[in-house]
């Protein structure tokens, strides 16, 4: 016959086993109900997919979704203001044209006369190009050492078959040429004193010289500016683009800056996805 204590270890026994029971057929419920779940998701995908891919209209595939279109590019439509100096040059100005050894250069080129340069008119000048005729208008009273180096560049064929080799659209929206090597580097192995003043401004239809860091650094390459520019009045400003010009200009901002080349520099500027190559530049007489 059981004692107290012998029916007391029983009864824990199978209150022990009835818990363990109890808590494997939760976790078989808990099972069925996830995998449940789980199949009711699938069928419903299933069913928005068979209905996506069927469409409406009896077609078999639904369109991939297209990739997001970047923006196009804001030109100003507003010239700024052309430049004046407060206080004109001297006429007839003589220039300074040293050597530079800091230039590359695969074209010879002619250092120009420094004497006796005037200081007052302008001269037209048409540069032909691979995308259209880009006419300028050089301002002497602004920069007679610089229109008059530029003239003689033009003159001695310095520029034809070269390429513009930066673009500019965000911030700083111009179009740098003038470099007979394509690289940034290259110059007329001669360099030109700068001619710039407190007063200056950038904006759509400057034309203005290019330079390093360094002043008094120009030499053959200058930018177009079609749009913006926010800089320092460090750059000589030397005319001004048509109003033809600055259409074709336009046309090649909105086709971008070429994407390889815009990843390797620091500020977004690259080689034009157009490319631009000067076939010819006339004056006019």
């Amino acid at each position: 016959m059981a004692t107290n204590q012998q029916r007391r270890e029983a009864a824990k026994r199978k209150l022990e086993r009835q818990l363990v029971r109890r808590a494997e057929r939760a976790r078989r419920r808990r099972i069925i109900g996830v995998g449940a779940t789980v199949g009711v998701v699938v069928v419903v995908a299933g069913l928005v997919v068979f209905f996506v891919t069927r469409g409406g209209d009896g077609s078999t595939s639904a369109a991939p979704p297209s990739a997001p279109e970047s923006s196009p590019i804001q030109i100003p439509t507003q010239r700024v203001t052309e430049a004046n100096r407060p206080t004109p040059l001297p006429n007839p100005a003589t220039c300074n044209y040293p050597a530079s050894a800091d230039q590359q250069s695969t074209k010879k080129a002619t250092v120009p006369d420094g004497k006796n340069v005037p200081a007052t008119g302008t001269v037209n000048v048409t540069l032909k190009t691979t995308v259209g005729d880009i006419p300028v208008t050089l301002d002497r009273a602004l920069a007679p050492c610089t229109v008059n180096s530029f003239v003689s560049l033009v003159n001695q064929g310095f520029y034809t078959d070269t390429s513009c080799h930066r673009l500019g659209t965000e911030g700083l929206q111009m179009l740098q040429c003038g470099d007979p090597t394509g690289t940034g580097m290259g110059g007329p192995d001669y360099t030109i004193p700068d001619e710039n003043f407190p007063q200056l401004t950038y904006g759509r239809g400057v034309l203005a010289m290019a330079k390093t860091s360094q002043p008094n650094s120009g030499g053959s390459q200058f930018f177009m500016v079609y749009g913006t520019a926010q800089l320092d009045p460090d750059y000589t400003v030397f005319g001004s683009i048509s109003d033809a010009g600055l259409q074709v200009l336009d046309k090649v901002a909105r086709d971008g800056v070429d994407p390889a080349s815009a990843a390797q520099s620091q500020d977004g500027t690259g080689a034009p996805k157009t490319p631009v190559k000067f076939t010819g530049a006339t004056v006019a007489a």
